[in-house]
């Protein structure tokens, strides 16, 4: 482990170096806030018999997101080498891939011209319509899960809310972020592929 890329109220992301790949990786670990901690000895545990659930179901959402994207090979999504439970909790291996978030280029640039834009939202269509015809739904389309690479890719991240689209269509919860969700995501309602492109709109 060589540093921390990044940290939020789900989990941490570590910069790693693969010894036997001998390349740098992205290692997110799952570790809720809200709901955990990191005991003396390394391991994550529920912060009380009342979270445990919480945290159980979490985890097993964490693990469906790394088995979703190891799907995948597809240059505009994230790529996950491999996922594993160790410690209580698990971890995903990512490719890492150095840039800077959509979200981020917003700050300094807040009205992008329509050719930055095309940059962005084309690429970022071909990887949603890969999700799609996989037979999934992201369902948290936003700026921060845009990533731009330093050589120009556009990478779409964070697969956590993704659920297939037999499931979502029958789900009935408010899930994503709001602000970027659709209405009838935003109602707790059936959502479908249409739902993920309004996001995109956004």
């Amino acid at each position: 482990l060589d540093s921390v890329l990044g940290a939020g109220g789900f989990g941490i992301t570590y910069l790693a170096y693969d010894t036997n790949l001998e390349l740098k990786v992205a290692i997110k670990e799952f570790l809720p806030t809200e709901l955990a901690v990191r005991s003396s000895d390394g391991s994550i545990v529920p912060i009380s018999t009342g979270t445990e659930y919480d945290y159980k179901w979490g985890l097993d959402r964490f693990l469906q997101e790394a088995r979703v994207l190891a799907k995948f090979s597809h240059p505009n999504i994230v790529t996950v080498s491999r996922y594993f439970e160790a410690n209580g909790t698990a971890y995903m291996v990512m490719n890492y891939e150095s840039g800077v978030s959509f979200s981020q280029m917003l700050r300094r640039l807040a009205q992008p011209d329509e050719e930055l834009l095309m940059r962005i939202i084309l690429p970022l269509l071909d990887g949603m319509h890969a999700v799609h015809m996989a037979g999934f739904l992201h369902r948290d389309i936003k700026p921060p899960n845009v990533l731009v690479t330093h050589e120009g890719r556009v990478v779409l991240l964070d697969f956590g809310l993704t659920a297939d689209l037999a499931s979502a269509q029958t789900e009935r919860q408010v899930v994503g972020t709001i602000g970027h969700m659709s209405p009838e995501q935003a109602a707790g309602e059936a959502v479908s592929t249409a739902s993920d492109w309004y996001s995109v709109g956004v």
